[in-house]
C-alpha cells in the first residue's frame, strides 16, 4: 500500500492525482478507469477542501492498494476534518430539469455511480472515504 498525505488546499489536486496515477500506471490500469477514478478523486479531494475543516486548513492522506484477488484498487482519502458521511444523503433526483433540483450532492451521486463501491467510516477520529474500482 502506498500513501501520500498533503495539505487539504484545492491547488493539491494535481499532486494527488498524479501520486495516484502513477501508482495505477504500475498495476496496468486501463485508461476508461483512470479517467473515472481521476474525476472521482477531484470531486472527493475538493469537497474535503471546501467543507471539512471549516475556515482552517487540514491534512488528507491518500492510500492506495492494489486488491490483486479481484482486479482492483482501493483508494481510500482520510482526514480529520468534521465527521460527515457523504452516502448518507439521499440522491439527487436527476430525472428533474435543472431549474427543479435541489444544490449539491451530484458529484458524490457521480462518484457512486462509477465506482464499483464506495464506502465511509469515521474511525479514530478520522473521516475515511474509500472507492473500490475495477482497473
Amino acid at each position: 500500500m502506498m500513501k501520500l498525505r498533503v495539505k487539504a488546499v484545492i491547488e493539491n489536486v494535481d499532486l494527488l492525482t498524479e501520486f495516484v496515477n502513477e501508482q495505477l500506471e504500475g498495476m496496468d490500469c486501463s485508461m476508461r478507469a483512470m479517467t473515472q477514478i481521476d474525476i472521482a478523486l477531484d470531486e472527493l479531494f475538493s469537497n474535503i477542501c471546501n467543507y471539512a475543516y471549516g475556515e482552517g486548513v487540514g491534512h488528507v492522506t491518500v492510500y492506495v492498494e492494489e486488491l490483486e484477488e479481484k482486479g482492483s484498487v482501493r483508494i481510500t482519502l482520510a482526514d480529520e476534518g468534521i465527521p460527515f458521511d457523504p452516502l448518507a444523503h439521499e440522491d439527487p433526483d436527476v430525472t428533474l430539469g435543472l431549474k427543479d433540483r435541489t444544490i449539491g450532492g451530484l458529484g458524490i451521486f457521480m462518484v457512486k455511480r462509477t465506482m464499483d463501491d464506495v464506502q465511509y467510516e469515521h474511525k479514530n477520529g478520522l473521516n475515511m472515504l474509500t472507492v473500490i474500482k475495477s482497473l
